[in-house]
């Protein structure tokens, strides 16, 4: 038995934010070096550390996206059950391993994993891992959002954990197939350099925290970081009454079958535990809106942490959530099953059955619900002025839901991490596009004591050359649910506009391969967050200052408002 006494809570505090310096530090060394504007400007990337044994959560990056939380957790531990079955060869030192399998604990194939063992004294005794969105990985269309794929292979390449570098070494052959699957190849490399020095970056800071404090003692404190995050997480759910809480989030269709799918949810404090209860959810779908198991865990667990964030990120702050009744439905995929909206959207749509489901219970800390999409709108093709093919990848932001104390905030960043919007002026030097318009989605925000945050309204013209556009978004048909008499936030809205003529797609948030010419233009209006409390409670001088600031209309604001 370890003993934990000898550590005094200085060193504890110190190792602990030590760890999380390393995370933060892979963090910074992957955007800086990134080429796609998606990692290298929006931060749509992750980086921890993991236990050697089980692959359990140490540390991660304080600017890393809290989805990847759980499924790097499950992704790690995948590859250690790998390896010991024999199913993929034994790590040595200078090895790093690349997966983006969704069923091997990840989210969709754009999402690529890099896993990198971490050896002290010849024995493996970490491991250090990234996530990056890649922006593609082939498929059906460019950007790898295909909102009508109908199977795993329609979405891109499919990576079990395999061995990019050996020994400190690029295995070319290795690259050569996965460059050979995907579009404008050649940029990638820029990305894959990126994601293997974040990860030596680690090592060597690593080694730096561990030849100071010793090795003991760093395990030690790890190990009382894990009993400490489950000790915080069950004083948190103590505050939650007994009894069962049930809500339900929609997702607008998925791609193919023009209905929507259910996210039913009952929450039930049993003692220390926090059961989520996902019976009659709908079955798995056509489309490719399911969610692989590991995405689904890591949704709920991100919820919590929204709801709880001083509990302290460690596998422990996990292990009093109890998952049930997936298996079945849509949130447990199987191969071949499409996914690529999983980690995007129904993640967030998953966090928004939880927080609707615990706001009568935590009144205090739980917000109406957020805009709930990361808005994908992924266009490819031609620039005839640098000659050159391409991939855009834009994500975009949303409102917050109001809360107990404040409205909520206005074109923040989605539920499931801390990604923003790139630059325009960067999306602009980069691709063969002009934004004719960048601004909030006014009226979006659903009226309350405390209204949601207002979205995001833009407008992209192609410029020169043909493209293709796709988009994988959500909230089309009801917008984000307000909570305690609030009302919900505005829908999302999506205009496409070819030869002067507007449309607006089938299943009104997803769409894809549309064939664009220059002079078209895509138009997206992100949604508001939902309000909380009655709306003929709110402040009067607040719901003038809406009104001079353009926010809402006289109209709007006495409709919503009452006055």
């Amino acid at each position: 038995m370890t003993d934990l006494s000898r550590i005094d809570p200085v060193t504890l505090s110190v190792i602990q934010a030590s760890l999380q310096q390393v995370c933060d530090e892979m963090d910074l060394t992957f955007s800086r070096a990134a080429f796609s504007p998606v990692i290298a400007e929006a931060n749509d990337r992750s980086d921890g550390i993991y236990a050697a044994e089980d692959g359990a959560l140490i540390a991660q990056g304080s600017q890393g996206l809290p989805v990847f939380v759980g499924v790097m957790q499950f992704s790690t531990e995948t590859i250690i059950k790998r390896i010991a079955n024999g199913q993929t060869l034994a790590p040595e030192p200078g090895d790093i391993y690349i997966v983006n399998d969704p069923y091997l604990g990840g989210t969709h194939l754009m999402d690529v994993r890099f896993a990198m063992p971490y050896f002290r004294n010849d024995r493996l005794v970490f491991w250090l891992s990234n996530t990056g969105h890649w922006p593609d990985t082939g498929g059906a269309v460019p950007g790898g959002f295909s909102a009508s794929a109908i199977s795993s292979e329609q979405e891109g390449l499919r990576l079990p954990p395999v061995k990019l570098f050996k020994r400190g070494h690029m295995d070319n052959e290795i690259w050569d197939i996965i460059r050979s699957n995907i579009r404008v190849s050649d940029q990638r490399i820029g990305d894959v350099k990126a994601q293997a020095s974040a990860l030596l970056v680690g090592a060597e800071r690593l080694t730096q925290l561990l030849d100071r404090y010793g090795d003991d003692t760093v395990g030690q404190a790890i190990v009382e970081m894990r009993l400490r995050a489950a000790r915080q997480m069950r004083a948190m759910i103590a505050l939650i009454p007994e009894g069962r809480f049930e809500a339900k989030a929609e997702i607008d269709s998925d791609g193919v079958v023009n209905q929507p799918l259910t996210i039913a949810l009952a929450v039930e404090r049993r003692g220390e535990a926090l059961h989520f209860d996902f019976a009659g959810s709908s079955p798995p779908c056509m489309g490719p809106m399911n969610s692989v198991r590991a995405t689904t865990l890591s949704s709920v667990f991100l919820a919590i942490r929204h709801i709880f964030p001083e509990v302290p990120l460690s596998s422990g702050a996990f292990e009093p959530l109890v998952v049930e009744n997936i298996a079945g439905t849509f949130l447990d995929a199987a191969y071949p099953r499409p996914v690529s909206g999983c980690a995007a959207e129904v993640s967030q749509r998953i966090a928004e059955a939880v927080f609707a489901a615990l706001v009568p219970a935590l009144p205090d800390r739980v917000t109406a619900a957020p805009a709930g999409t990361s808005g994908n709108f992924g266009l490819g093709g031609h620039d005839p002025q640098k000659g050159r093919d391409y991939v855009m990848y834009q994500i975009s932001g949303g409102g917050y839901g109001g809360n107990a104390d404040h409205d909520g905030l206005s074109n923040g960043c989605s539920t499931i991490g801390i990604s923003k919007a790139p630059p325009v002026e960067i999306m602009e030097q980069n691709f063969p596009v002009l934004y004719h318009r960048y601004a909030l989605h006014e009226g979006s925000g659903g009226a309350g004591k405390h209204r949601g945050g207002f979205g995001l309204d833009y407008e992209i013209e192609l410029l020169r050359g043909k493209a293709r556009a796709s988009f994988v978004m959500d909230h089309g048909r009801n917008g984000p649910q307000g909570a305690l008499g609030g009302l919900d936030g505005g829908v999302n809205r999506v205009e496409v506009t070819q030869n002067g003529v507007t449309s607006v797609p089938e299943h009104l948030s997803k769409a894809q391969d549309i064939a664009l010419s220059p002079g078209d233009r895509v138009r997206v209006r992100t949604p508001g967050g939902g309000g909380y409390g009655r709306p003929t409670e709110r402040d009067p001088a607040l719901i003038e200052e809406d009104i001079r600031l353009g926010r809402y209309s006289a109209a709007e604001s006495q409709s919503r408002f009452g006055r």
